[in-house]
Order: C-alpha cells, then sequence, then structure tokens
C-alpha cells in the first residue's frame, strides 16, 4: 500500500501528487495536466479533484474513450492508486472526484505531528532566501499608521516564511538619505552649537524639529542656500556632515525601536544611505544595455504600457526613488542573492514598483514569466480609517503617534482585566505580560484579519471585544483549551508516547480535518501574500473547537485520553498561528 510522506503535514499536497499518477494513466498524452485539487465545500467529501472538464475539453474530438466529463472524471477516481490516506471516491456532477479521506490516516497524522513537533507540518516553498522590505519610515519624522500596516504585515509574511524553512532578509528600507538632510543639519548647528562636545543631542521631539527646520527653510534664503550647501557636504563625505547626520538617524531609531519593541518585531537596516554608492554603476549596467534613454533635461526608462517613463536621473543630475530602488534590487540579486523580494508599502506606490520591476524584467533581471524565481512582489494595503472614515488622526487632526496607539490598547485591556479582578489574583508582572498580549494582539490582528487591500477603520472597541472574530476571542479560546488540560491532571507528554488518537466522533472529525489543513493554508498566505488566509483559518479553528467541546465531553468521559491529545493538537497549532501573526498567546487569562 502506497503512503505518501513527501509532504506529511499537507493533504491537499499529498492528494495532489496521487492524482497525478492516475492523471497520467488516465490521458498519458496529456503529460502537463497538474491536478486541481481543492477542499470540499459540500457534504459529498473532504476533498476535490476537479480536472475533468478541462481534460475533456482538450481531448474531445481526439479520442472515443471519453464520452463526456463525467467519464473522464469517473476514469481518474478507478485509476487513483490505492492509499491509506484515502477511505473513499465518489463522481459528482460534470467529473468531480469528491475524496474521503480515512479517519484512521487523519489520528495518526495529527498523532505524528504531536510527536514530531508543528514544524513537521511546515509548508515546503519553491524558494530557499526572501528578502521582505517593510516599515520603512522616514529618518526625523513620526512614523504614523500606514508604518504600522507595513510593519505588522511584513512581520507577518517574514514569520510565515521563516516557518516554511525560508531564509529570510528583514529589510528596514528607511527614508535617511537626501536634500532634507541638509536644512536639518544646518538648523542642528544652529540650535546645538556645542552638539560636537560628546553630549546627547537634547532634541526630545525630532518632528516638531523637523518642522522648525522646515519653517527656516522656507522663509530664509540664507538659510537655505546654507542647507543647499550642506547637503553637498554630506554627499562628498565631509566628517562634521556625516557625525551629524550619523546622530540625527540615532536619535530616529530609538523612537523607532519603542514602538518595535512593543510589537515584537525584528528588523536589519539598510536604509537609502547604503544604496547610493551602488547607483552609478548601476546605471551603467542599465545604460549599456540599451535601455536608459534622454528625456525633457533627465535620463529615463520608457515602460510600455505606462504614460510617464520611469526617471533614473532628474534635470539636475540628482538621483530619485527610482534609482535608489533599481540599485536597491541589483544589490539584493546579486551580493544577497535573493530569490524572492517583498515589497510592504500602500498601494499608492503599485504603480512606482510596476515600473521599477518592468525595468528590472528589460534588463534581463527577472524571467519574463511572472510565475519564475527570481521575482519581485509588491505588497499593498489600503488605509487605516477614524470613526468619521477619514485617514486616523487625532482629534486635533495631528498624526497618531505610534506608541501612544500601542499603549492606550494595552491600558484599556488591563482595565478589562482589573475589573475582573485579576490585578487581586496575579503578579504585577503577568499583569502586564498579559495586558500586552492582548492590547497589542488587538491591535494586530484587527489589521491582519482584513484583506489587506482594503481600508479599514480603527475601533478600540471593536478590536478590544471578547466577541467575533478578534484576537480577545481567540486568545480566550487558546487559554480555555490550555485550562481543560491543566484541570486533567494529564502527563500530556507522556500519553503522546504511549496513547492512541480517534476521530469516533463527527465533531472530533471534523476538528481533526481542519487541524489538518493548516499546512495548506500557511502555504495559500504565503503564496498569495495575504495574512488574512491565516486569521480565516485560525477563527474557524476555534469554531470547530467549540462544536467539538460543546458536544463530546473531554475529562471524564471514556474518550479522555484521546480527548486530551486532540485539544493538545487544537493548542499547538493556535499557538503557531498566533506566532505567525505576532500575537503572544497566554495560558491564562
Amino acid at each position: 500500500m502506497a503512503y505518501v510522506n513527501e509532504y506529511p503535514g499537507n493533504v491537499k499536497r499529498q492528494l495532489g501528487k496521487l492524482f497525478e499518477k492516475s492523471l497520467r494513466v488516465t490521458v498519458p498524452g496529456e503529460g502537463d495536466v497538474e491536478p486541481l485539487i481543492m477542499p470540499c465545500t459540500g457534504k459529498f467529501g473532504d476533498y476535490q479533484c476537479n480536472n475533468a472538464m478541462a481534460i475533456f475539453s482538450k481531448i474531445k474530438g481526439k479520442s472515443s474513450e471519453f464520452k463526456n466529463p463525467n467519464s473522464v472524471g469517473q476514469a481518474i477516481a478507478k485509476n487513483l492508486p490505492e492509499s491509506e490516506i484515502v477511505e473513499s471516491c465518489s463522481v459528482a456532477g460534470p467529473g468531480f472526484v469528491n475524496v474521503v479521506l480515512s479517519k484512521t490516516w487523519l489520528s495518526k497524522s495529527i498523532h505524528r505531528m504531536l510527536l514530531d513537533g508543528i514544524q513537521s507540518w511546515a509548508p515546503k516553498l519553491p524558494v530557499n532566501r526572501a528578502i521582505v522590505d517593510f516599515s520603512s519610515p522616514n529618518i526625523a519624522k513620526e512614523m504614523h499608521v500606514g508604518h504600522l500596516r507595513s510593519t505588522i504585515i511584513g512581520d507577518t509574511l517574514a514569520r510565515m516564511l521563516e516557518f516554511s524553512n525560508v531564509d529570510v532578509l528583514r529589510r528596514n528600507h528607511v527614508g535617511d538619505w537626501g536634500t532634507q538632510f541638509g536644512m536639518l543639519i544646518e538648523f542642528l548647528f544652529e540650535e546645538f552649537p556645542e552638539w560636537e562636545d560628546g553630549a546627547e543631542i537634547p532634541i526630545k521631539d525630532l518632528e516638531s524639529f523637523y518642522k522648525k527646520s522646515k519653517t527656516r527653510f522656507d522663509d530664509d534664503p540664507v538659510f537655505k542656500e546654507r542647507a543647499q550647501q550642506a547637503v553637498v557636504s554630506l554627499q562628498s563625505g565631509v566628517i562634521r556632515y556625516r557625525s551629524a547626520w550619523a546622530q540625527i538617524c540615532e536619535i530616529s531609531r530609538r523612537e523607532f525601536n519603542l514602538v518595535y519593541t512593543r510589537l515584537g518585531v525584528n528588523l536589519e537596516e539598510k536604509g537609502e544611505s547604503f544604496y547610493n554608492p551602488y547607483i552609478p554603476s548601476v546605471l551603467d549596467i542599465l545604460d549599456n544595455k540599451g535601455l536608459i534613454e534622454e528625456s525633457e533635461g533627465a535620463r529615463v526608462i520608457f515602460i510600455q504600457g505606462k504614460t510617464i517613463p520611469l526617471i533614473v536621473k532628474k534635470r539636475d543630475g540628482g538621483f530619485n526613488y527610482a534609482s535608489t530602488d533599481l540599485a536597491a534590487l541589483w544589490y539584493r540579486l546579486n551580493e544577497e542573492k535573493a530569490e524572492w523580494i517583498i515589497y510592504v508599502t500602500d498601494v499608492g506606490q503599485q504603480n512606482h514598483f510596476e515600473m521599477v520591476f518592468h525595468a528590472a524584467k528589460l534588463a534581463g533581471w527577472f524571467p519574463s514569466d511572472g510565475s519564475l524565481y527570481p521575482k519581485a512582489s509588491h505588497v499593498g494595503f489600503g488605509l487605516v480609517l477614524g470613526e468619521d472614515g477619514k485617514r486616523f488622526r487625532t482629534r486635533s487632526g495631528d498624526v497618531v503617534k505610534l506608541v501612544d496607539l500601542l499603549d492606550e490598547a494595552k491600558n484599556r485591556s488591563k482595565a478589562e482585566l482589573v475589573k475582573r479582578g485579576k490585578d487581586n489574583e496575579w503578579t504585577d508582572e503577568l499583569m502586564e505580560k498579559t495586558s500586552e498580549a492582548i492590547g497589542y494582539g488587538a491591535v494586530k490582528y484587527a489589521d491582519l484579519k482584513n484583506n489587506r487591500l482594503t481600508s479599514y477603520t480603527f475601533d478600540y472597541d471593536k478590536m478590544l471585544s471578547d466577541k467575533g472574530n478578534t484576537a480577545v476571542y481567540l486568545l480566550y479560546a487558546y487559554a480555555r483549551i490550555r485550562s481543560i488540560i491543566r484541570k486533567s491532571g494529564k502527563d500530556v507528554e507522556g500519553l503522546k508516547e504511549v496513547s492512541k488518537l480517534s476521530l469516533d466522533h463527527v465533531d472530533e472529525r471534523a476538528l481533526g480535518l481542519h487541524l489538518l489543513r493548516f499546512s495548506e493554508v500557511v502555504e495559500e498566505a504565503c503564496s498569495s501574500l495575504l495574512p488574512n488566509v491565516l486569521c480565516e483559518y485560525l477563527y474557524n479553528l476555534s469554531e470547530e473547537f467549540s462544536k467539538f467541546y460543546n458536544n463530546c465531553q473531554v475529562v471524564g468521559s471514556a474518550e479522555e485520553i484521546s480527548r486530551i491529545l486532540l485539544c493538545e493538537a487544537t493548542a499547538i497549532v493556535m499557538k503557531q498561528c498566533f506566532h505567525l501573526l505576532g500575537i503572544n498567546p497566554v495560558d491564562q487569562i
């Protein structure tokens, strides 16, 4: 009996291998047919193979063996190799092959995960190294809610790829270079003439400092001239100017890290200044390929289908975002050897990245077939809105500071715990840890559960609710499972080694089947770059567990040991989902 174990946690992939063998026998002349496997939505099976209609349309008139799509489906089902995975097959309508999975195999697969760990269910992706470029705030400016979305989405994509055994380089492409630094440096010299004495520059609010320097730049021609000369000195490498620039960047980094620490996000900074030295040689490469042309005094690359060319060198000889992004792309492909480069920015930058990627294809950096590697992808996202339906801001119209936003979520979750008397039961440390897990997790999940391309309304009350599809509800569900296991008093680790898991009750089987879809869901979320796919899976998992728990007694039942193992498997998968979403689960709430 054949047992397909190349993808131990991925049912869809394992069935795909079986149906691939069947298709080769059924239509040997159509060797390029890929199995189309998907979960069933009806009651006829667990999974479905949907190749019959497409095959019949291709072979119609060539063969008299098949009269209609249903006959193709019957042949596919008949030629399916015997396997312990499949309990039964049936053919419906125009050749849909419905598969019912074996309960025994489902049980064995979940038990094997309990022994081998959740990593054994990691998907296998066709890429070894990826770069995720996310967050990317500008030096001397406040991180706003757009950066929050980029940071949360980018971190989750990186986590899912890392879980899938991809070597992920997390890149923070900060805006740390450009003409604005001339005015910042000159204003620094004016405001803090003693800045070189070694003491820390006492700038408390860099955003305010930036606005004041901009006002001087706009209103004072003499200051403006000095600021423009400061840019030349900075870019020429004059030590005093480089030192001032470095200190301004460091002040910003400390502010950024207050956000990253709260969110539990790790990033390696490689900002615009890092790629600046590579720009001339990269533009020479593109020029030598005949891609760069002169247009109205600027140097540009014309992109087919675009009305405006990609400007890579301005009329004044200066470089811009496009030249920096092309240099970064070249570096990431040639020096960092990335196969997949993912940019997480708002949807407003989609056209820019489309043009940069197209220029890279023209240069031969990417294959013309966009499904092949190496490749680059732009992960766009919509706006964060306030209750008035406009961009989320404070009542006074200012940009919301992310540290304040996150702390407010934490404080509200803590107030709710105090209301429930937890401050009298728990240590201060546990109160802080739990408040942060709920507050920060609520903010993250409220963002990630939406399709990233859509805008969403930021609402503390909704995201911190313990009802519906929220992080709070899911964290409570996880804590409840942990409580059930604790109250059983059983040694779960010992049970894994000596006991068996069975799925005889209909709700046990439904929960087990949903657990086994974890790997393919993570794979889909990675391939589509849509974290909401994983959020939907996690919420549905909690619903499946609720049905199981309501209808199947755990502690004290004849099936207690098996059901405790099923609880443990559910908790493990939920915990991994939380980890991939950047949320810290807690064992009690």
